[in-house]
């Protein structure tokens, strides 16, 4: 039995989702093979770091590369789409096809199945985040064998607005809270002032940014009682241009002016490892921001937030923005210090009880590890497919 992990991304953020439960098998003493396949350098070097020894030892690693043909065309396409993580199925067909189960953080995986006619092949969707965007909740998600995910407020709008089988889906908890470094738990010696986490989606349909996120920096320049850190979504400066899918628009993120590199309290992060792995979450005393699920991870620990309803949208009642019920929300920039006043003094008497439900609505979390809940239901899913193929062996 064979158990691939696919790792197809161009920023790491996905790998802590999907990771520790390649890890969990390994250290449960799964029989079977694990293989961790990785499309870049990057994803490559942060799988190195969380696995450890283990990789090359009880887990196998490969990288899977692109023909010469693709290589062309995906530096032709790469300033505006991720070419190179869609091409990337094609020219590996042989090491996906020698795989019994495939676990993956993203949806792309499904063309394997549904342009290149890899029926047997089952994929097992991680999904990456506790979000409430529409795009995680889409037809797309009932292409999958079985998806794993973080507690019941997933599995209610997967089956409601995706169609997905309540048997096909188990909730596991969190396995990226499973990854979290102590020492990022400690926080850092700070001047006394608020620290306020400016953290825009990459959407150009969601986001803050295109239309308010230098005016936000511009606050924050004239405002030094507060302390800012400007971490995006690490997909907002990847290319010059955002593409996004589910509605298609593309813009041109722009570039940081230099008066904001050198603002003294304005700390500027585009895309480093601390985007990824909570050290901001963790470390703020205010959330900023929009339409991320880093939100929900910031809610680990419960504290303000305000959110920047810069598309002018109808969200009371909507479940795709449930996050914006855990703060103040605000139109634009102009009301920032109202807002950002509003949201620190309301926050235990208005907010905290709402932000702790919110909270287990998306985390279901128990005193086991989530990667090892996920890797015990890829051991009955193992199981099961061994099941099969052995009673059409024996049938044929």
């Amino acid at each position: 039995m064979r158990i691939g992990f696919l790792l197809n991304h161009d920023q790491i953020h996905q790998v802590a989702h999907s990771l520790p439960i390649a890890i969990a098998l390994a250290d449960g003493g799964f029989t079977g093979e694990i293989i961790v396949a990785t499309t870049t350098e990057r994803m490559k070097r942060e799988c190195l770091r969380l696995g450890g020894d283990r990789i090359g030892r009880s887990i196998q690693y490969v990288t899977l590369e692109l023909k010469s043909k693709s290589k062309i065309l995906s530096h032709l396409l790469e300033i505006a789409m991720p070419a190179r993580k869609l091409l990337i199925y094609g020219d590996n067909l042989d090491f996906f096809r020698s795989l019994d189960i495939m676990v993956v953080a993203e949806k792309t995986s499904l063309v394997l199945k549904k342009l290149y006619g890899l029926k047997d092949l089952k994929i097992v969707h991680t999904r990456h985040g506790a979000g409430d965007r529409a795009i995680g909740f889409d037809k797309a998600s009932a292409g999958f064998d079985h998806v794993l995910c973080s507690g019941p407020k997933i599995k209610e709008r997967l089956i409601t607005e995706a169609g997905v089988p309540a048997e096909r889906i188990s909730i596991v908890g969190y396995p990226k809270f499973d990854m979290l470094n102590p020492s990022v738990m400690r926080f850092p010696a700070r001047n006394g002032k608020p620290v306020v986490l400016y953290n825009p989606h990459c959407s150009p349909h969601l986001s803050s940014w295109f239309k308010h996120g230098r005016q936000v920096l511009d606050f924050f320049i004239e405002n030094e009682d507060y302390e800012l850190i400007f971490a995006p979504h690490v997909m907002l400066f990847e290319r010059s241009f955002v593409l996004t899918i589910d509605k298609l628009r593309l813009n041109r993120r722009g570039h940081i002016d230099v008066r904001y590199l050198k603002a003294p309290n304005i700390r500027i992060d585009l895309g480093s490892r601390a985007c990824t792995d909570m050290s901001y979450t963790l470390m703020a005393d205010l959330y900023l921001g929009d339409v991320s699920s880093q939100v929900y991870e910031f809610l680990l620990r419960p504290r303000p937030c305000l959110f920047l309803n810069s598309q002018g949208v109808d969200w009371r009642n909507d479940p795709n923005y449930t996050q914006w019920q855990a703060g103040p929300v605000i139109d634009n920039p102009a009301q920032l210090a109202t807002g950002l006043k509003r949201a620190f003094e309301s926050h235990t008497g208005e907010y905290l009880a709402v932000q702790q439900q919110m909270f287990a609505r998306s985390f279901d979390l128990d005193d086991r590890p989530s990667s090892r809940r996920a890797a015990e239901v890829l051991m009955r899913l193992t199981d099961q497919t061994a099941g099969r193929v052995g009673s059409s062996r024996a049938t044929g």
